[in-house]
């Protein structure tokens, strides 16, 4: 299908456009890194703990261990629980690989659970009804940033001994209501772990990560772990890794953190907005939108939908100038690399179905009214071509 002039000639739309985010804060970024730089303390320095701090007080978290990646903050969490050959650790297979390849790393045995197909989260109860006599930790991930339902959960796994890491690579912000109680994603568990890569909803402009817990042995653990394994220069307790958040990048999210909130909720708005435009269009028999659970503060890190005819419709906006991704195009279960668990097409029809239909539009707080119509617009412009076609 061919693009018509008016729509070469149109601006493209992306995905995500982080120039514009730093547009709005550019003069603060600058200013906080010129602080580090004139304090040349570039590793775990004053920033890195003001910035620990503040996540903790924001999340409402005793303690918040920095680190270099969100993929290190869920290693970093199992290796403080002691996860290791022999154990068996509960997830999702739909969700990016860190989820998994943090397990396995270990010599723990990835156990995958189908999913919720209207939130995309992993099903609680199935999860709940893998747990053996090996199963060490649950991970839940909160996925595109909608909380996993967990308050009924967390005394049913503690009560068999499985701890609780929660997955909020994608969820800073995020929280969930039940029973009058305040649930924040990376705070209901045993350890929350956060990515801040730069596409995330609290972003730096680099790699780095966080992981949350409640007890004070296991931050200082953590602490241990991240550094060498050790509590004082040259002194090794165990084997840890090299994963310090260095200190420039603690000062852009001490500077991103305050505008945090705002930004949710411009997210926010945009998901309501496409909402709004494809049920205008009549377009909600052939796209479905993201359910968003009762009690639940979805802050739309992503904003995926489920489509028919999903790759000939992403081919169709692209060639309009229009950007969409496609997450997690083969679940876990299915990856190479996870062969030898021996599971096969069919073992998680939830998960593999929402591989082959979902597709995220564009979402990011600074996207216009204009540009949304433009996507929603070539969306009937697709299916009306489909219809026509019969």
């Amino acid at each position: 299908m061919k693009a018509s002039t008016e729509n070469k000639t149109a601006q493209r739309v992306p995905s995500l456009d982080l120039r514009r985010n730093y547009a709005r804060i550019e003069k603060e970024i600058k200013e906080a890194i010129d602080g580090v730089l004139a304090s040349q303390a570039f590793i775990l320095g004053p920033d890195v703990e003001a910035f620990e701090e503040e996540a903790a007080m924001y999340l409402d978290v005793p303690h918040a261990v920095g680190c270099s990646s969100g993929s290190d903050a869920l290693l970093l969490a199992l290796m403080a629980l002691d996860v290791g050959e022999g154990d068996e650790v509960i997830t999702t297979p739909y969700s990016f690989f860190a989820t998994a390849s943090c397990i396995a790393r270990l010599g723990a045995r990835p156990v995958f659970v189908d999913i919720d197909p209207r939130t995309y989260n992993i099903d609680v109860e199935r999860a709940l009804e893998r747990v053996s006599s090996r199963t060490k930790a649950f991970i839940p991930v909160h996925l595109f940033g909608q909380m996993v339902p967990l308050e009924a959960a967390i005394p049913r796994f503690r009560e068999r001994g499985v701890a609780l890491v929660e997955d909020a690579a994608q969820a800073f912000g995020s929280w969930r209501r039940s029973d009058g109680e305040y649930f924040r994603a990376g705070a209901a568990g045993d350890f929350g772990c956060f990515s801040f890569y730069p596409t995330k909803n609290l972003g730096c402009y680099g790699d780095g990560g966080m992981v949350t817990c409640k007890k004070s042995d296991a931050a200082s653990r953590l602490r241990r772990l991240r550094f060498h394994g050790a509590d004082h220069a040259y002194l090794h307790e165990e084997m840890g890794l090299n994963s310090r958040l260095d200190s420039i990048q603690a000062a852009v999210l001490r500077v991103r953190l305050r505008h945090l909130e705002e930004w949710n909720e411009e997210r926010r708005l945009i998901a309501d907005r496409y909402g709004m435009l494809l049920a205008e269009k009549g377009l909600l028999e052939v796209v479905r939108l993201p359910e968003v659970l009762e009690g639940n503060y979805h802050i739309f890190h992503q904003y995926t939908v489920r489509v028919r005819g999903r790759n000939e419709l992403q081919r169709f906006l692209a060639e309009r100038d229009i950007e969409t991704k496609i997450y997690y195009p083969l679940p876990l279960h299915l990856q190479p690399c996870f062969k030898y668990l021996g599971y096969s097409e069919g073992d998680f029809p939830e998960a593999e179905a929402l591989s082959k239909d979902s597709l995220a539009l564009p979402i990011f707080p600074e996207l216009t009214i204009d540009e949304q119509e433009r996507v929603v617009d070539a969306i009937a412009a697709f299916y009306a071509i489909k219809r026509q076609k019969g």
